[in-house]
């Protein structure tokens, strides 16, 4: 534990430092939210003094990246019931279901129009269409793409991710003014957690328009991570050279969410507790955040190369555009389907 106490105690002055200057009348009144105050400072931090003392933080920095956002993640669950759940119901099952198989397919065609070896477009395309470097790890237990791929892969999921984060809560006004969502953070929530790359960046995204909508956000996020299960095994077919079962589970942090939410919806926690569980999990997200922005460096994307990133690039705009698209056509049938039930 004594080798991880710098680099957390590092990340969680960050984190707790954006807490306190997100709560500051003037920086919400910019749209600045503190999980976005916290990769911002971060990355600054990560791209001039950090790598310096990265030999010595970087186990912290990493541990606080991963697990604390898990945790956090889970503990999220404490501000929905199964109310909200429902409220998101089948329409956000299927516009996952079709903006993840559009996403890999699309990676498919693009990949080989570029050029590129399959297994470098599955981790991508994995990347990109279903949780981010989570599903590069996943996925590379079968792809078996190799340390260089795979880091290559994760370089990309956090570029236009990171991009993501901040460019749709720019997109949110825009969105009520077209009618493309309310503003109850319904509609919103599920274009963010049906086209954003991590669950960290989903999370990010959603705080900065309001906890409703990220409530909402991260509902949807977690029917893309579930789908790595039946995902993974369809990675072996297409590789079948790779001698892999393609097994996978449901991630932990997806069932801590689950059990929390369940939890919230008894009622069965005092109203302290409940703001006890809800600051802790606000500090551990705002902990990661600031650890995935001084992660984030800028030789990572010279890296990366130029086809992975014009192929990443592809899909951004498709989950950016194509995306919007099919929340707007799920919308469309879900208004229709309450038509003829009130009917």
């Amino acid at each position: 534990m004594g080798a991880l106490a710098p680099g957390l105690a590092a990340a969680s002055c960050l984190g707790m430092g954006a807490l306190w200057l997100g709560r500051l009348e003037a920086v919400r009144g910019v749209g600045l939210s503190p999980l976005t105050l916290a990769i911002l400072a971060g990355m600054v931090l990560g791209n001039t003094v950090y790598p310096r003392w990265e030999a010595r933080w970087g186990r912290g920095v990493q541990w606080a990246q991963r697990t604390l956002l898990r945790l956090g993640v889970a503990l999220f669950g404490f501000r929905l019931t199964l109310g909200d759940v429902a409220a998101v119901g089948w329409r956000g099952a299927v516009t996952d279901l079709l903006v993840v198989g559009s996403t890999l397919l699309l990676a498919c065609m693009a990949g080989r129009f570029l050029g590129m070896d399959r297994r470098t477009v599955l981790l991508v395309g994995m990347g990109s269409s279903v949780c981010g470097a989570a599903a590069v790890m996943a996925a590379e237990e079968t792809v078996r793409g190799g340390p260089d791929r795979v880091a290559m892969a994760v370089s990309t999921v956090v570029v236009f991710g990171t991009l993501a984060l901040f460019l749709d809560p720019l997109l949110y006004p825009l969105g009520i003014a077209w009618g493309l969502w309310g503003a109850d953070g319904l509609g919103y929530g599920l274009y963010v957690g049906s086209t954003v790359h991590e669950v960290a960046q989903v999370v990010a995204a959603g705080r900065a328009v309001s906890p409703e909508a990220a409530g909402f956000a991260v509902i949807v996020k977690m029917i893309r991570v579930m789908l790595l299960v039946p995902l993974v095994p369809l990675l072996a077919r297409l590789l079948p050279e790779s001698g892999e079962k393609g097994r996978a589970a449901v991630p932990r942090f997806v069932l801590g969410f689950a059990g929390m939410v369940g939890l919230h919806s008894l009622g069965w926690v005092p109203e302290r507790g409940v703001a006890a569980i809800l600051l802790a999990g606000d500090l551990f997200l705002a902990t990661a955040m600031a650890a995935l922005g001084l992660c984030a460096r800028v030789e990572s994307v010279r890296r990366a190369g130029l086809k992975p990133l014009i192929l990443a690039g592809i899909l951004f705009l498709w989950l950016l555009v194509g995306g919007g698209a099919i929340n707007g056509a799920a919308g469309l049938l879900a208004d229709g389907a309450a038509l003829r039930l009130v009917w």
